[in-house]
């Protein structure tokens, strides 16, 4: 009911417009969102490398409505991938294919998303591009996009997806991705979908996310297990230490701001964690979402709020 109710508010316009133009609605983001520029998402990323910790940087927005707007943030993601590599940071990034243009030309996004692969391939270290999943109409497409990209020469080990737990289907996703070597990011599912495509019920979601994390920490291919539920995460922590996995083999991910006693813990303990650092100025959809995710943040910003 409250990940609905967010998610509702996170579709609101005139809401989205007060927000994003508000003082006090960037300050309130800050928590979950690194800043409004490159610059900002760079500080973010070396503060959370020097705790010891990986980064994925995402810069927050969906659906452009031109080619121009698609090129303009393919651009934005080669100036991150220049930034990783003049300041030495250990990150990746994250895009959503509706960003670089998918439903205003799908060649265009396409094109504009090889070339941050085959940039990312010949970076020294390599780096990796991850393609977010959207919503259920773009699962398929985004599937085949990341499929195909795949399949070119040089791309292997640089560009990898992501896979919805609470998707019905995506137990056949994962068996197909696994089969190409494919890398996946795990995540229960932030969309609201209808009960005939997705599972409802938390224990549900929670049921096949822990099947399909076994099925890929098993997999011999590096995943991420992106989730910031306890519970699973000791269920990975003991299923690693019986199979005899290593640290290196997986890694945890986990959103910036969230957890972060749980994302020290987890250091502690040798595993490996990757850090989602957002930012940019289309904020507001996205933080809605994470807000409707988990009621703590909601007390969380209140707090901060009266604070002020």
């Amino acid at each position: 009911m409250l990940r609905a109710f967010f998610v509702h508010l996170s579709e609101n316009p005139t809401l989205r417009s007060f927000a994003e133009k508000s003082s006090i609605g960037r300050r309130v983001s800050g928590r979950f969102v690194a800043g409004t520029d490159i610059a900002d998402a760079v500080r973010a990323t070396q503060a959370v490398n020097r705790s010891g910790m990986r980064v994925s940087i995402d810069n927050l927005g969906e659906n452009v409505t031109n080619p121009d707007e698609a090129r303009h943030s393919s651009q934005l993601y080669h100036q991150i991938l220049d930034a990783i590599a003049a300041n030495h940071l250990d990150a990746n990034i994250s895009l959503k294919l509706t960003h670089m243009g998918l439903d205003v030309d799908e060649k265009l996004a396409h094109d504009l998303v090889a070339g941050l692969v085959a940039k990312a391939a010949s970076m020294n270290p390599p780096g990796f591009v991850r393609v977010d999943m959207e919503g259920s109409p773009y699962t398929q497409r985004t599937l085949d996009f990341v499929h195909e990209l795949h399949r070119m020469p040089g791309n292997g080990n640089s560009v990898g997806t992501v896979i919805q737990a609470y998707m019905r289907r995506s137990e056949k996703d994962v068996e197909k991705l696994l089969a190409e070597g494919i890398r996946i990011r795990l995540c229960k599912g932030a969309y609201k979908e209808p009960a005939e495509i997705a599972f409802a019920a938390k224990s549900e979601v929670d049921a096949s996310y822990i099947q399909l994390m076994k099925t890929l920490m098993k997999s011999g291919i590096y995943h991420g297990l992106a989730t910031h539920d306890e519970h699973i995460i000791r269920e990975a922590e003991a299923f690693a230490t019986r199979e005899r996995l290593a640290p290196d083999t997986f890694e945890f991910q986990m959103l910036y701001g969230i957890r972060r006693d749980l994302q020290q813990e987890l250091v502690r303990k040798g595993w490996r964690v990757r850090i989602y650092i957002p930012f940019g100025t289309e904020w507001y959809p996205y933080f809605m979402r994470r807000l409707g995710e988990r009621p703590a943040n909601v007390l969380f910003i209140a707090r901060n709020i009266l604070r002020a």
